[in-house]
């Protein structure tokens, strides 16, 4: 058993305890699976459901999508490095997101009702370059997440259980792939709607206790006393939380809402009148979960807990296995099993939908795509993306660092996405060369592979300034319009002048997402500007949509296509 801190063990379940729950739970999903399960699975619905799915299973698998057990290890993390503000601005700001990403939803769906894919509606808008480009990050991203989800999971076994963290991360891989295989999308949505329930009752029960164990209210006034916090770390309007963790994230999270093939598949499923419920009821159900689990790392600071290992992804399972009684433990194991596994089987099924439609399917056309080998590509690509995952996920990356960079990353997308659906003048030339741009210009200020400072820092520091109106513009352009849209961003510009200069520089992380939006946004924008183009936005229903339509469901033009084909390859 581990020592924690302070002198305490930290309690661990025993091996056929842990046996007993792993069967229970991926037993559990493994049948909801087989319950939904057809013999001969169809391709489109493997990727999205038939475009039907109603508001509970639709808003369960939308929350359950974004509170994810990197998450809840990543607002811990930001409890124990910010204090008493992290959470709250991990926490806010994502489920913030969410709520502003819903009205470029409902425009989306109106202009692809059947898509699969962004990146298949990129392709139908601007060409294979665009829709490359999308898919390529989006590949990239859901790997990361699915490592990260891994990583999870194999800190869990490695605190809470005799078993090894090489164990947990095998354990969780086999157990998702299991369940998600066969059936795809379909069994992640289902499976989604019973994790949600099981993890919100179990945060429910589980924060006050452990606060409370902890000491309740009074380890506030103690741990200030004991010297564990910093006067920046008590202050619930810190500008340190803001500027590391608040701020980046908003701009990450605002790329992950947009870029993250997770969500556009769940926005591609749901019923399209129901978008907006589902949207809002994610936020709610993100928000107060993922600050409340957040408060573990609060605790831990206020209290000295020193992280095992100096790992600060141990944070939740030792606080778990140090205030938890045996019954509460499984609970809490459980809960975070079931928040890794809803996202990582999402991860599976956006990766293999991708390869599905953006690889193969838009590769050989849609009327010309084999539906049966689409499906054989899908449940290889899973295997694949799950092998890949397990290797990376022995380096044991921070998780934080890992949402941040992926996040930061999209962000050069997010304009040229955006703007794709409303301005008919952008060009697929446009739209590679602002992602392009923004990736050279990001990557060196993000990782401070050259010296910002001097003339140099400056001028990063005034594309920052852009970004942010480019950032506040953007939310205010889905809400409100066009109009205020350029009065939001002009007075976010103005506002933040004045203490921008010899400052923004002192915050690679936040610049580096801000200098990505800015970036792609000129470039972007100057490039169409002058465009002749005059994109007819009714051309991509007729380049989206099914691989493997149901007979039944057929229009009397696709049944004279489709027998017209028939004929052809007959003849030949």
């Amino acid at each position: 058993m581990p020592p924690a801190s302070q002198g305490q063990e930290l309690f661990q379940i025993s091996i056929p305890v842990v046996v007993l729950l792993i069967v229970l739970f991926y037993g559990g999903t493994l049948l909801m699976s087989w319950f939904i399960s057809r013999k001969k699975e169809n391709a489109d619905d493997y990727m999205t459901a038939g475009n039907k799915i109603g508001f509970g299973v639709s808003a369960a698998s939308m929350t359950a999508t974004w509170i994810w057990a990197s998450s809840m290890y990543a607002s811990a993390e930001a409890g124990y490095n910010y204090g008493v503000s992290g959470p709250i601005h991990y926490g806010l700001w994502g489920a913030l997101m969410i709520l502003f990403i819903y009205p470029f939803g409902k425009r989306i769906r109106k202009v692809a009702p059947r898509a699969h894919t962004l990146a298949e509606v990129m392709y139908a808008r601007h060409g294979r370059s665009s829709q490359l480009m999308l898919a390529g990050s989006n590949v990239l991203g859901s790997t990361i997440s699915l490592t990260s989800n891994f990583i999870a999971g194999g800190a869990l076994f490695a605190i809470l259980t005799p078993l090894t963290f090489g164990t947990g991360i095998v354990v969780v891989a086999a157990g998702v792939l299991l369940y998600t295989l066969w059936s795809g999308f379909r069994a992640s949505v289902l499976t989604d709607f019973g994790q949600v329930m099981a993890m919100l009752g179990a945060t429910a029960i589980i924060i006050p206790v452990v606060f409370f164990a902890a000491g309740g209210p009074s380890m506030f006034e103690a741990g200030a006393a004991a010297g564990n916090v910093t006067a920046e770390q008590q202050n619930f309007f810190s500008s340190e939380a803001f500027m590391n963790q608040g701020a980046p994230y908003i701009a990450a999270v605002l790329a992950y809402a947009i870029g993250n093939q997770t969500i556009a598949q769940r926005l591609f499923a749901v019923r399209e009148d129901l978008i907006k419920p589902t949207f809002i009821t994610a936020t709610v159900g993100y928000g107060a979960t993922i600050i409340g689990i957040g408060m573990f790392g609060v605790i831990a600071l206020y209290i000295g807990l020193e992280p095992l290992d100096g790992d600060l992804n141990n944070l939740i399972p030792q606080m778990a296995g140090t205030y938890l009684g045996p019954v509460l433990l499984c609970l809490a194991f459980i809960m975070i099993i079931g928040s890794l596994s809803s996202t990582a089987d999402s991860d599976l099924s956006a990766l293999s939908s991708i390869v599905m439609t953006d690889i193969y399917g838009q590769g050989k056309g849609r009327g010309k795509a084999n539906p049966r080998t689409m499906l054989l590509i899908g449940r290889v690509t899973m295997i694949v993306a799950t092998a890949a995952a397990l290797y990376f996920a022995t380096a044991q990356f921070s998780i934080l660092d890992l949402l941040v960079f992926v996040g930061a990353m999209w962000g050069c997308l997010v304009f040229p996405v955006i703007a794709s659906f409303y301005w008919k003048k952008i060009t697929n030339a446009a739209f590679t060369t602002s992602v392009l741009a923004a990736l050279v210009f990001f990557l060196p200020v993000r990782f401070e592979w050259i010296p910002v400072d001097g003339i140099l820092g400056y001028g990063v520091e005034l594309i920052s300034i852009v970004g942010v109106g480019v950032i506040l513009g953007i939310m205010g352009f889905g809400f409100f319009g066009m109009k205020p849209a350029l009065i939001i961003a002009t007075v976010a510009m103005v506002a933040v002048l004045p203490f921008s200069f010899d400052y923004l520089r002192d915050y690679p992380v936040l610049t580096g997402s801000l200098v990505a939006y800015a970036v792609s946004f000129l470039v972007c924008y100057f490039m169409s500007v002058r465009s002749k183009e005059n994109f007819d936005y009714s051309v991509i229903q007729k380049i989206t949509g099914d691989f493997d339509p149901e007979e039944e469901e057929l229009t009397e033009t696709e049944l004279v296509s489709v027998k017209n084909t028939t004929g052809k390859k007959q003849g030949e």
